[in-house]
């Protein structure tokens, strides 16, 4: 799977669409292939502050537990609560119907640590993953 153009992505590998002030958050295919098979998801509370580069979520597989670190601060405005009962859709969908949470940004200066789908896939080639 390619990863698409229209979005940003952080190191720890989660991937962000802005729509307005408002940003839509993820993993990344690769993270969800790294995972294996998802079983879990534990989200974070609608109207709870999230800050960037700190853990706002954790996704469990059947190989590990990992944290879903916050690509940018602000505060949760949406959930996506599908992800309680079906936690497998971030394995099949990561960038349509697999999105983790809604975020409003605080500061869209802080868009500018995250890198463009070219620096997300010349890190990946540079870090031998």
């Amino acid at each position: 799977m390619e990863n698409p153009k229209n979005l940003k992505y952080s190191k720890e590998h989660e991937w962000i669409k802005v729509e307005g002030d408002i940003a839509v958050v993820g993993i990344t295919d690769f993270a969800q292939k790294q995972l294996t098979d998802i079983v879990f998801v534990e989200l974070p509370e609608e109207g709870k502050h999230v800050t960037q580069g700190k853990a706002m979520a954790v996704v469990e597989s059947v190989k590990s537990v990992s944290d879903v670190f916050a690509p940018v601060s602000g505060e949760v405005v949406d959930i996506n609560s599908e992800l309680v009962d079906a936690p497998e859709i971030l394995n099949k969908e990561p960038y349509g119907k697999g999105w983790i949470v809604k975020v409003k940004i605080e500061n869209k200066s802080e868009l500018n640590n995250l890198l463009s789908t070219e620096g997300y896939e010349k890190f990946l080639r540079e870090t031998k993953h």
